[in-house]
């Protein structure tokens, strides 16, 4: 159909001779083999539903608390890490939130920090 990408994306790896279609069966609570899309869907809605929605155990687990701190520093980072963490962006990859492509931010390094 009209704007169906995952058929065009089938096709276009069957024409490229690297096509493995993953088809797994999906079976209910008996066992049964589910053969309609609408069962398969429902069923996986029944199974994550049952796999989120767990009570809580009646006794939680004891965590002992850590024997010693881990050396974490919550400080600011400082201008030679921020550069170094600048020039390990990948080029040609989105922008993030703020837009600005990493291609920007490296090419003034200076002003960048």
């Amino acid at each position: 159909g009209k704007g169906n990408l995952k058929d065009l994306y089938i096709t276009t790896r069957k024409l490229a001779g690297r096509f493995q279609q993953v088809n797994k069966p999906v079976r209910d609570k008996e066992g049964n083999l589910l053969t309609t899309t609408e069962e398969q869907l429902k069923r996986w809605a029944e199974h994550f539903s049952e796999l989120l929605n767990r009570p809580a155990p009646d006794t939680p687990p004891d965590i002992p608390p850590a024997d010693a701190e881990l050396p974490i520093n919550t400080g600011k980072p400082s201008k030679i890490e921020i550069k170094k963490a600048i020039m390990s962006l990948s080029n040609g990859k989105s922008a993030g939130p703020d837009d600005i492509p990493a291609e920007a931010l490296k090419g003034d390094i200076t002003s960048s920090v």
